[in-house]
């Protein structure tokens, strides 16, 4: 499948509530139900807002269709924290296992590692959900811990793992 990724815009926002309005697509991740066009417009407004850290990718298709969004987020605003960001990824359900995710985080991670002076990666995925727990594995992040009953999914509690990836080789000066 041939995907361009590039960053977020304003003018996804159409796009973010079509992709987040499917229950496989929310219902995999810490997101709510029924989001709105100009919710998504505030999102991303506040993302691109000067001063902000935080980089937010999308993935389209050749027809320009929102594919996936991933991001990297400030953790906190304290000083010893700096060396950290959150990660969060969705993917559309028809492009699910179809490389749309490898490629995200490929992209992610590039600058995590080689221009955003990121150390630690952290997340959090629902501990049912093999496939994306498949996808973080095999890009170094290893579990950290489990938090039981962690969030209301379909009217049940679930459990969610912590999961996080240190820099494989972290910068050194020459």
């Amino acid at each position: 499948m041939q995907i361009t990724i590039r960053r977020a815009q304003v003018s996804d926002a159409a796009g973010f509530a079509e992709l987040m309005s499917h229950p496989e697509v929310f219902g995999a991740l810490l997101q709510n139900p029924y989001p709105t066009e100009d919710m998504w417009k505030l999102r991303l407004q506040d993302g691109a807002a000067p001063g902000k850290v935080d980089l937010h990718l999308v993935a389209l298709n050749a027809e320009g269709q929102l594919l996936a969004s991933a991001g990297l987020f400030s953790v906190g605003a304290p000083l010893r924290r700096r060396h950290a960001m959150g990660l969060g990824i969705s993917v559309a359900h028809a492009a699910q296992g179809q490389g749309v995710g490898k490629a995200m985080m490929t992209a992610l991670l590039d600058y995590a590692d080689n221009w955003g002076q990121v150390l630690r990666t952290e997340l959090t995925v629902y501990a049912d959900n093999a496939r994306a727990v498949a996808l973080y594995e095999r890009f170094g992040f290893v579990q950290e811990g489990r938090m039981k009953a962690y969030a209301l999914r379909n009217g049940a509690y679930v459990d969610t793992l912590a999961m996080a990836r240190l820099h494989p080789k972290p910068p050194a000066w020459n």
